[in-house]
């Protein structure tokens, strides 16, 4: 299952939201977005958890939960949507 993570403070690292994760099953992975130049956070993340039950507990209890001073917006991860080519006739 893999689980949106929003509003995570700046300073947050891909290491909190594993242990912040962790508490409630197996966390396969979790990285937190950066922007490539700057190498700085975008503010959200995923996380992937094997098991779908594990993965709403852990929806359920971490969406509005303050990590350093910052309510979490956690709900389970939509698909990528479909995006057209970009056009580079210029």
């Amino acid at each position: 299952m893999e689980i949106y993570v929003g509003n995570l403070p700046w300073s947050a690292s891909d290491q909190d939201l594993t242990d912040a994760f962790s508490e409630f099953g197996n966390v396969e992975r979790a990285s937190i977005i950066v922007e490539r130049p700057s190498g700085r956070s975008k503010g959200f993340g995923f996380v992937t958890m094997n098991d779908a039950e594990e993965g709403n507990r852990a929806i359920e209890a971490m969406n509005g939960k303050d990590m350093q001073g910052r309510p979490l917006k956690v709900n389970e991860a939509r698909p990528k949507e479909d995006r057209p080519a970009k056009n580079s006739d210029w």
